[in-house]
């Protein structure tokens, strides 16, 4: 019977990521018993330390992790802000359609630190979100990620309607984003052509 366990966790543990599951799990539920923000623009809080599965051949803090790490804070963001449960209202699901970070300093083992994040802006498709990296030793930003967050089969208006039960203005974009999501769209256009999509859509 042990062998038949052991067999089974071998299997399981080599053919998917158990622990990414296990923790966003945790965090949801964590996030959930914390209580509810109510301010849809609030920065959110989640505090971390660099661990020893967290380095790479340089010993300090892998750059997969960071993104690793910003997608839990996303869970727990949406998770209190309410974002999840109106999504779900209208069917619909939030998935990252472009994401891009900026390493300042690197975090080391033993290091503690806060991941901030706050929805930035939003447009008829998604919503953009920045997400911080603060040294807890000296409030150093170690990095920057924004994420634009795709919203399929609904908008951001919509589930912001349901979700704070009036109009909710949106915030100006800051010139780093305008930047970032011309490049995306000069991107998107570059790849359309590139396989000849926009001569078929024609």
């Amino acid at each position: 019977m042990l062998l038949w366990v052991l067999s089974g966790s071998l299997v399981l543990f080599s053919s998917i990521d158990v622990w990414y599951f296990l923790r966003g799990s945790w965090i949801v539920i964590k996030s959930w018993f914390q209580g509810p923000v109510q301010d849809i623009l609030a920065e959110q809080v989640v505090h971390g330390r660099v661990l020893l599965h967290d380095l790479d051949y340089m010993c300090h803090m892998n750059n997969a992790r960071y993104l690793r790490e910003c997608d839990f804070a996303r869970f727990a963001h949406c998770t209190r802000n309410g974002l999840f449960r109106a999504a779900r209202a209208f069917n619909a699901t939030m998935v990252v359609g472009a994401s891009t970070i900026r390493y300042r300093r690197s975090l080391v083992l033993g290091e503690a630190f806060e991941l901030r994040t706050r929805i930035v802006s939003w447009d008829e498709k998604s919503f953009y979100l920045e997400q911080r990296f603060v040294s807890k030793s000296d409030g150093f930003i170690s990095a920057v990620m924004l994420c634009r967050q795709n919203v399929i089969r609904s908008s951001p208006e919509k589930i912001l309607d349901l979700l704070c039960k009036r109009k909710v203005e949106c915030p100006d974009v800051p010139e780093d984003l305008q930047h970032w999501i011309r490049f995306i769209s000069a991107s998107s256009q570059a790849l359309r052509a590139e396989i000849g999509l926009d001569e078929k859509t024609k």
